[in-house]
């Protein structure tokens, strides 16, 4: 029998008011215990809360109850809202606790039932995570997006498309002893030209900016010679001393990060140890790995120099840095000039990071993949281009069945397990 379940559902006590959530077969037994009889269905109730009829009362508070399966989690659910103060929280969880068949949630337990009930795919549960933890309009409007279906209804249509091609093909090979060779030839040149097709429109998917840049921020990473000035700019960019700064080269070692969200849109700018080839100890050379590390890792590469960079496959801006200094007031090339001391430049320089950091984004209107729904997707482009270009119907088949099987990992209709605590662990206690 499943285990019943409750948390504290609103913020951390003290507040207004604290909404504790139950959820499962014995839901509704729990209230009655607690307010002496059930409220009518989905109708907010005042009620006294009592540890037993004869006991004082615990608070005040408004009960409601959804049955199930029409809820949440697919199961009873019951919420008490309660006065928000940290005794009364923890008065009615202790008594909760103590009830039999009741337990307190673990993190995201309430959305893995749901999920587990149908209430939700695994698309719409990623979602939800990253709507929790969304900091910017933009986050919060992508993860919006897929916890109300935006990609499970993508891959649907992708799966749908799919399935009739393999229907096709499933009914050519039933009927493969009839001998109509040039129906058969037609047939599958058919499902080969759609499969071509709905390979492409994936791919052209694929080829849009993921959700991560959105979640994770424009990884901005500074780079060049020691003393060139990168710390100074980086707190600059930051306004604030996240860097250590000095005159002495080489006093950036290790990769030093500082998240920064600006005009709705989050960056992480990382300054790196110097480059050069000259490394005076063991701990300089494994700084310098390190910044060899975060740029082959950047979104977006600023390099500090006067001479040229070395080849760059990452966008990057050149920057003619400490143009406050005497001999570096005049720029020969078209590098931005920018002194982080005096502050010109900086405005200029953060223009056009922007300006590079929106062609890395979805668009405001996309509904982005995230890295494990990206994959799969691959996965399945490639053996629906497999079987757009084959011509045995045995193989084809198997080819559509493992798009098919695909786009059901990318839903969590098949193979999930594996993933789901990650996933969950992301989630507070009462979601």
């Amino acid at each position: 029998m499943t285990d019943t379940i409750f948390a504290l559902s609103s913020g951390q006590p003290p507040a207004a008011i604290g909404v504790i959530r139950i959820s499962g077969p014995e839901a509704f037994a729990a209230i009655e215990s607690l307010a002496g009889s059930l409220p009518p269905p989905r109708r907010a109730s005042l009620r006294t809360l009592r540890t037993s009829p004869t006991e004082t009362h615990l608070d005040r508070a408004l009960v409601l109850v959804f049955p199930g399966p029409e809820t949440a989690t697919g199961e009873d659910l019951a919420e008490l809202h309660l006065h928000g103060g940290r005794a009364v929280v923890r008065a009615v969880e202790a008594v909760l606790a103590a009830m039999p068949g009741l337990r307190a949630a673990e993190a995201g337990e309430f959305t893995r039932r749901a999920l587990a009930n149908g209430r939700i795919d695994l698309t719409e549960a990623e979602g939800l995570a990253d709507l929790l933890a969304a900091e910017t309009e933009a986050q919060r409007r992508a993860a919006m997006r897929a916890a109300e279906g935006g990609v499970r209804r993508r891959i649907e249509g992708w799966a749908a498309r799919t399935l009739q091609l393999s229907a096709a093909v499933e009914a050519l090979l039933d009927h493969a002893d009839e001998g109509d060779v040039a129906a058969e030839a037609g047939m599958l040149g058919h499902v080969g030209e759609a499969a071509r097709v709905l390979a492409g429109e994936i791919e052209t998917a694929l080829a849009e900016p993921g959700v991560e840049r959105l979640r994770d921020g424009i990884r901005v990473v500074l780079a060049g010679p020691p003393n060139a000035g990168k710390s100074t700019l980086l707190n600059a960019l930051a306004e604030r001393d996240a860097a250590i700064v000095s005159p002495l080269a080489g006093t950036t070692r290790d990769r030093i990060e500082a998240p920064v969200m600006r005009e709705g849109i989050a960056y992480l700018l990382t300054d790196t140890a110097g480059l050069h080839d000259a490394p005076s100890d063991m701990v300089e050379e494994i700084g310098i790995a390190r910044a060899q590390e975060a740029l082959e890792q950047a979104d977006l590469i600023l390099w500090l120099d006067d001479a040229l960079p070395p080849a760059l496959e990452v966008p990057h801006i050149l920057i003619h840095p400490r143009a406050d200094e005497a001999g570096r007031v005049t720029v020969s090339d078209r590098r931005l000039a920018v002194s982080a001391q005096t502050g010109d430049g900086v405005a200029q320089l953060w223009d056009r990071i922007a300006v590079a950091a929106r062609a890395m984004l979805p668009a405001s209107d996309a509904i982005p993949l995230n890295r494990r729904q990206r994959e799969l997707a691959a996965l399945a482009a490639t053996v629906l281009r497999s079987a757009g270009e084959g011509n045995d119907p045995l193989l084809i088949a198997e080819d559509l069945r493992h798009a098919l099987r695909a786009f059901d990992r990318i839903t969590g209709a098949a193979d999930v397990e594996a993933m789901l605590d990650t996933l969950f662990g992301r989630f507070c206690i009462g979601k």
